[in-house]
Formats: structure tokens, sequence, C-alpha cells
């Protein structure tokens, strides 16, 4: 697809948006090779939260995520906020063999392109012939990441071994309501 799908994730919220009027969408992107386009034509279709995963540090890339780019991610985040009145959220994948100061730099990149929302949770290899896992982060070590991160300024931080991407995704604004 020329627009990376995000014409495909535009016409999903939108026809969303006809059926249930204040209904809370959130996109799970890819990094759409970089395209600025593809992030607004997503965002301008008005989910209320764009997700695009990190998945791990940038020195673990070239063997966890060959096909994407660290800072192409990056970007594709900051575009979201720049472009729209909306929620940005990102995730990692922890026990790929990444250190303690690789994920706090992560982290400091992601409220650096005002990310907001943030999940950690542990990486388990689908199977044998795949990247094996490093290390199983215990559940002191992810308590550990949330406080840094909320330290830092993330709105919301779901940090546990099982999280993952839409964990829990309605806990994000209890109590906070959504102001976007």
């Amino acid at each position: 697809l020329n627009d990376g799908g995000s014409g495909l994730f535009a016409q999903v919220v939108l026809a969303l948006r006809r059926k249930i009027a204040n209904i809370k969408i959130e996109v799970l992107v890819p990094d759409f090779k970089g395209q600025k386009e593809a992030v607004i034509t997503v965002v301008e279709a008005g989910p209320l939260v764009l997700a695009h995963n990190l998945e791990t540090v940038p020195r673990l890339y070239a063997k966890i995520r060959p096909q994407a780019d660290y800072q192409r991610s990056l970007m594709l985040l900051q575009n979201a906020k720049i472009y729209g009145k909306i929620y940005s959220k990102s995730g990692l994948m922890l026990g790929l063999g990444e250190s303690e100061d690789e994920v706090l730099k992560v982290l400091r990149d992601l409220r650096r392109v005002n990310c907001d929302f943030l999940n950690l949770g542990q990486y388990l290899s689908p199977g044998l012939s795949n990247y094996q896992v490093q290390e199983y982060v215990t559940p002191n070590k992810f308590g550990y990441f949330k406080e840094k991160a909320i330290e830092m300024g993330f709105l919301y931080v779901a940090s546990a071994p099982y999280v993952r991407s839409s964990y829990l995704a309605d806990e994000y604004f209890k109590n906070k309501g959504d102001s976007k």
C-alpha cells in the first residue's frame, strides 16, 4: 500500500465514530516508513490515542527490528503530537539484553517527543528459532521502571511481566478524563 495502510486506519476510525459517537479509539500503527502524510491521515481521522511501539533499545534494533528505525519511530510519535490533539503511547519489551541505562534513555527519548502513555512488558520468545529471552525481568524491576517513568512525566504507565500493547487501555483514562 502506497500510504502504508494509513487510509485504512483512518476509514476504520471514521466508521467507528459514525456508529458510536463518543467511542474512545486507540490505533496501534506501523512506522509508515517515515511518511509524515500517513501519520497526518490517521491523526486527522480522530482517534483518541495513537500508539506505536519502539519495542526495544536502539542497540538491539538490528537484531530485533531489522526493518525498523529507532529515530523514524520517535519522529512518528512526535508528528502525531504536532499534527493532532491526541494522546500518544509506546511500549517496550524487556528481557532482550538491554541495560537499565538503555531503558531509561529510551524513556527520556519518549518524553522528549511528548509521549503520554507507556507500557513495559516481558519479552517472551515465540519459538526456538526466534530471538531467545536473555533475562526474566523481576516484578520489582518493572516497578522501578514504572516509578522512573512517572517521575519523567508519563501520564500513565503499565509495567509488569504480562503487560502488552493494549493492556487495560481503559485504565489510562480513569480519574483523568480525556482533555484532548
